[in-house]
């Protein structure tokens, strides 16, 4: 009997550690630049593929830029605007297009803490846009009601600057005083910059060999 309940808790606790693995992150990249610095963050694909899909070509078409978070709550969230209403720069066809897409609600067990990326939306589980948050702080009355999506990857300096600033609260929502404008944004792929630091590295080998192979040829023929 003990060694049956042995098997158990031991199946049991190796069940909580494979389920309480972070999801993988993809090689994709996303940086916002604001004043206070920037914010990098990366999808999980294998959890919400719809709106990894979504804010990706977003960020591609350059639907960010100008947009701005309009509410930080410290301790809670940093929320980027609804892309088709928070830009200050007018938008092309195709980014409005992209912009005024509902996506579904792909809701699942990855836990709202901080620097989750997590969508946002109104009372229809498929209301979703692109307005989305960036946690400030452990949430678990989110969990399984938003969509995640990613996380931040570097940058929460940035994010701890943003909490310092001033805010009102308008209903439920404190929201900064100033408008912290998304300046920019930019993609790459880890994967690729790993291949130009590796193909840079070989590079740089290839010609201290050839100098080597030089000097050694000129010691033998002066």
């Amino acid at each position: 009997m003990w060694k049956l309940c042995w098997v158990c808790w031991a199946v049991a606790s190796l069940f909580v550690v494979v389920s309480s693995q972070e999801p993988e992150l993809s090689s994709a990249r996303v940086v916002f630049q604001t004043k206070y610095g920037d914010i990098e963050f990366g999808f999980y694909p294998s959890v919400a593929p719809k709106t990894v899909d979504h804010i990706f070509k977003l960020v591609r078409l350059g639907g960010y830029n100008t947009n701005h978070f309009f509410r930080v709550d410290k301790g809670f969230v940093a929320q980027v605007a609804d892309v088709a209403s928070g830009r200050t720069a007018p938008m092309n066809e195709e980014q409005r297009r992209e912009a005024e897409k509902t996506i579904v609600g792909e809701f699942s067990d990855v836990k709202h803490v901080r620097g989750i990326l997590s969508m946002g939306r109104y009372s229809d589980p498929n209301s979703a846009q692109s307005s989305f948050s960036m946690l400030l702080g452990d949430a678990p009355h989110l969990d399984g009601e938003y969509a995640i999506f990613g996380k931040v990857t570097k940058g929460d300096e940035t994010l701890r600057k943003l909490e310092q600033l001033p805010t009102r609260r308008e209903g439920i929502f404190v929201m900064p005083t100033e408008r912290i404008t998304i300046l920019s944004s930019y993609y790459y792929d880890t994967e690729m910059e790993s291949c130009e630091n590796e193909r840079s590295v070989l590079k740089r080998r290839l010609t201290a060999s050839a100098i080597e192979i030089e000097r050694q040829r000129m010691k033998c023929f002066p």
